[in-house]
C-alpha cells in the first residue's frame, strides 16, 4: 500500500508540473499574440479571437492527453494493467472521473486509480478557470454586448 501511495503522490506531482508547463506555454503563445487580444470591433477581430480561443482549447486538450498517457504508462510499467490500449482507456475514464467500471484495477492498485481521478478533476478545473480567464481577457463579444445595451435602453421623451 505504501508503494501505491508513493507512486500516486509522485504521479500527481508529475501531472501538476506537466499541467503548469502546458499552461505557461499557452500563456507565452498568447502573449506573443497579445496585439490580437482586443475587443472585437469587426468580423476580422472576432475571427482572430475565435482562432486564439480554439488554439488555447486545443492546447488544453493536448496537455490533458499527455497527462492521461503518462498515467497509462505508469499503469503498464507497474503491472497494474496488462497492455497500453487498456491502460490508455482506463486512464482516460479515471482522469475524467467517468469511471465506467468495465475495467478495474486489482485491490493493491485501486488507490492509485483514485489518485488519478482526483488529480484529473483538479486539473480539469484549473483548465476551465484558465480558459475562462483567457476568454474574459480577450473581452470577447464585448462590442456586441455594448451594442445590445445601447439598443435596450429606453428612449427618453424630449420635453
Amino acid at each position: 500500500m505504501l508503494v501505491t501511495l508513493a507512486l500516486g503522490g509522485m504521479m500527481t506531482i508529475v501531472a501538476i508540473v506537466v499541467h503548469l508547463a502546458g499552461i505557461l506555454l499557452l500563456l507565452h503563445l498568447l502573449r506573443r499574440n497579445a496585439h490580437q487580444a482586443t475587443a472585437a470591433k469587426n468580423g476580422r477581430d472576432l475571427a482572430r479571437q475565435l482562432a486564439l480561443i480554439v488554439a488555447v482549447t486545443l492546447g488544453i486538450f493536448i496537455v490533458h492527453g499527455v497527462e492521461i498517457w503518462l498515467y497509462a504508462f505508469a499503469y503498464v510499467l507497474s503491472g497494474a494493467l496488462p497492455d497500453l490500449p487498456t491502460a490508455v482507456y482506463f486512464s482516460a475514464v479515471s482522469y475524467s472521473t467517468l469511471g465506467f467500471g468495465d475495467i478495474v484495477l486489482g485491490p493493491e492498485w485501486r488507490i492509485f486509480g483514485a489518485f488519478e481521478g482526483v488529480t484529473g478533476l483538479i486539473l480539469i478545473g484549473w483548465s476551465s478557470a484558465f480558459l475562462l480567464s483567457v476568454t474574459s481577457r480577450l473581452r470577447m463579444l464585448e462590442h456586441d454586448w455594448e451594442a445590445y445595451a445601447k439598443r435596450a435602453q429606453p428612449k427618453r421623451k424630449r420635453q
